[in-house]
Order: C-alpha cells, then structure tokens, then sequence
C-alpha cells in the first residue's frame, strides 16, 4: 500500500470524531479528498489489506493516548492540592511520611483487590510512606453503596480498617454484606447508615470523580506517585521504584 494512502487512511480515522461538529465549522476534507479517503476505506475493508486498518487505528489510538497523557500531567500540577493535600480524603500509612501513594480505587474492582497485597506489604515495609485515599465507585450499586460506608466511617475513626476489611473481602458487597463487615469492625451501624447519605459523603464523591476526569484516569486501580499517574496494578518492586524517584526528587 503507498504512503499516501497509509497518510490519508490514518487522517480520515482521525478525523472521525469531528463528523458532528457545527456547520459553520471548517470541514476536515474537501470533497475530492473525502471520496479518494472512502474510496480508500471501501477497498481496504472489502479486498487486499484490512490489516492496514487496523494498523492506523492503533496508530491513532497511540497518539490519543500520548496526548491524555499529557493533558494528565498537566492537570497534575494545576490540582495538586486536591490531589495530596483534600482534607476530606482519608490518609493512611504514616500521615507525615516524606512520600506520598495517592489511590483512586474500587471496592468491588478486582484489579484493585489483586494489587492489594503488593500495597499492604510495601507500606508494612516502608514506614514513612502516606497514603491517600480516593474513592472512585464506578463498577455500580455495590460500589456506591462501599464508598459511602468507607467515608461515613471515617467519623467514628474506623476508615482505615474498614476499608482493608472491604478491600479484603470475597463476597460480592450488597448492602446487607456491607453492613455486616462494617459491625465486624466495630462501626455503630446506625450512625453509619445516616453518615452514608449525609452531604460531606455525596460531595466527597463528586470531587473525586470531577478530580479523577480532570487527570484522565478511566479505570481503576490509579495511582499518582512522585506527580506521575500510573494506571492499573503496581506491583511491589514497581511501588517500591516509583517511591524511591519520589525520594530522589526531592534533594
């Protein structure tokens, strides 16, 4: 296949979110272009090289990717405060640490649970290392209802074994599995069920999720750690490295 078709290929696909625009809007293509670029797309799809459609989607998807990545990082910087600093968000580990692990976190994701153990060992092992808890519900109900409970212990001074008795468990949580843990840990039930709907909890929640869009975090688990975003899992020795470039940057 020639360059030229590769070239127009991959612009036609990267123009593709841009067919709703406004039409006062200036138009991607003119319309000789537009129908050697369908022409292209019809053969390809239908004859010789699908493979190269594919190829240009990667290609595209790279580059969005590389460009969220620094659009995240900038908004690192400009929501830094929110980020290390929200006194709504829960801290663990040493709350005067000299490095931060920053979580955005589901209780009923199971990635957040497979790299549960790493983080629990890391921080037994390094004690001077603070973590900052994010709440981001976004595997539905169970989630939510999770979430509300976690923060609504924080005022009986439970949050952090509630959340690793959450974190830790097997069953699928409802309602009713989640009050339970919540009585094994010695949380006053009642006053947490009221907590649960309070306004601190719903608008704790909110700014997570508003904080966690800013910085383009689309899943969980996602870690910020010496102000770089690290999605998904991170294991032990990847914890580890990553605290000790945050030590290193700051002599």
């Amino acid at each position: 296949m020639s360059s030229l078709k590769t070239l127009l290929l991959a612009l036609s696909l990267s123009a593709l979110p841009t067919l709703g625009m406004a039409a006062d809007a200036a138009p991607a293509f003119t319309d000789s272009q537009k129908a050697a670029i369908e022409g292209i797309v019809r053969d390809l799809l239908t004859d010789k090289e699908p493979e190269i459609v594919m190829k240009a989607a990667e290609e595209i998807q790279t580059r969005m990717e590389k460009e969220n990545s620094v659009k995240g990082q900038a908004a690192i910087t400009k929501n830094h405060d929110k980020i290390y600093n929200d006194s709504t968000s829960p801290v663990g580990g040493n709350p005067k640490g000299d490095a931060s692990i920053v979580a955005f976190f589901d209780y009923t994701c199971s990635y957040c649970k497979m790299g549960r153990e790493a983080l629990i060992k890391f921080v037994a092992e390094d004690k001077n290392v603070r973590i900052v808890y994010k709440e981001l519900p976004i595997l539905g109900a169970g989630s939510v209802i999770a979430s509300k409970a976690a923060l609504a212990s924080a005022a009986q001074g439970k949050y952090p074994a509630f959340h690793d008795a959450l974190m830790g468990s097997k069953e699928r949580l409802s309602e009713e599995i989640i009050k339970k843990i919540a009585k094994d840990v010695g949380l006053d039930v009642e006053k947490m069920t009221k907590d649960m709907e309070g306004d601190k909890v719903k608008e704790i929640l909110k700014a997570n999720q508003a904080l966690a869009a800013s910085l383009h975090i689309q899943g969980t688990p996602a870690f910020i750690i010496n102000d770089k975003l690290y999605p998904g899992v991170l294991s032990f020795d990847q914890l580890k490295a990553a605290v000790a470039d945050a030590r290193k940057a700051k002599k």
